[in-house]
């Protein structure tokens, strides 16, 4: 789960509201909701790592407070709302977009109890649920990351439970026996999920459990990937989560591997000792990492 803010709305992103359809747990750490409106015959999500800013409202509240009669000037309105009245405002991944039966998309979201407000708001989603979203109005959009710069012979990627439906969704869309080695780092051992893909895909599962945070996650993450035997060929890397991770597995592909950096994306969803609140301050103030996704 990201908690970047996005810049104000420009011409391919639009506000949509939106109410929850059902939910469904995928796993321990895991919840699928899906999303349904009749404005999403505008929306355009383009697949693979499509982000999206999702609005939510407090607990006392029944819809989500965005200033969107402001226009282009929303943004600036929205943060001179009281903390506790403006909108909660997270980016998450669209992991499927469906036209028929009927519109619906689908969020996943990465369960932590109710230490943050987003969560929290998961855990008890029920239908009928209102949200507002910032999302794609336009396939094209500067909010998808996976951008290989040539034709690879063959992609790595790298994803937590955070960026698992970014990855799942990478995943969905890559050509016919396409090469794909993937590591993914899960909670639970019951949070492994079945992926679909017409790619050749060699997914390594890591599950966490309670073994360790900080460095010691870390290197567990790199180590993995450090014993891999990789295939030959050009590659392009796809790497996302807690930004430590990343940041470490991205100087090991540079330095060690060999990798072009220009054939490496890496995204930074969260950071290890910071909340989501804290990492919403420094994205709006300015002083955060600018490997944020959206």
């Amino acid at each position: 789960m990201t908690v970047t803010a996005p810049a104000p709305a420009i011409t391919p992103f639009r506000f949509f509201d939106l109410r929850v359809v059902r939910t469904r747990r995928l796993g321990p750490s895991l919840v699928r909701i899906t999303f349904g409106g009749e404005e999403l015959k505008d929306f355009a999500a383009g697949g693979y790592d499509q982000s999206l800013s999702l609005f939510l409202p407090h607990p006392h509240q029944d819809v989500p407070v965005v200033p969107v009669e402001e226009g282009d000037g929303w943004f600036a309105a929205w943060r001179a709302l009281p903390a506790d009245e403006r909108a909660v405002m997270r980016s998450y991944t669209c992991r499927e977009q469906r036209r028929e039966p009927r519109e619906e998309v689908d969020i996943d979201f990465a369960l932590h109890g109710d230490i943050g407000p987003a969560s929290r708001w998961a855990g008890r989603a029920s239908a009928g649920d209102r949200v507002r979203v910032l999302g794609p109005a336009v396939a094209d959009n500067t909010a998808i990351r996976f951008r290989p710069p040539q034709d690879p012979d063959w992609v790595l990627l790298f994803a937590d439970e955070t960026a698992l439906p970014a990855a799942a969704a990478i995943l969905d869309r890559m050509p016919r026996d396409r090469k794909v080695r993937a590591w993914l780092e899960v909670p639970h051992p019951d949070d492994r999920l079945v992926l679909p893909t017409l790619a050749d895909a060699e997914i390594t599962w890591i599950v966490r459990g309670s073994q360790g945070e900080g460095r010691e996650r870390t290197d567990r993450v790199v180590d993995e990937v450090r014993a891999a035997e990789l295939p030959d060929g050009t590659p392009y890397a796809w790497m996302a989560g807690e930004s430590g991770s990343v940041r470490a597995l991205r100087r090991h592909l540079v330095q060690e591997r060999g990798f072009d950096r220009r054939s490496v994306t890496f995204v930074g969803y969260w950071r290890l000792g910071l909340s989501e609140e804290q990492l919403l301050a420094e994205a709006l103030s300015g002083s955060g990492s600018n490997d944020q996704a959206f």
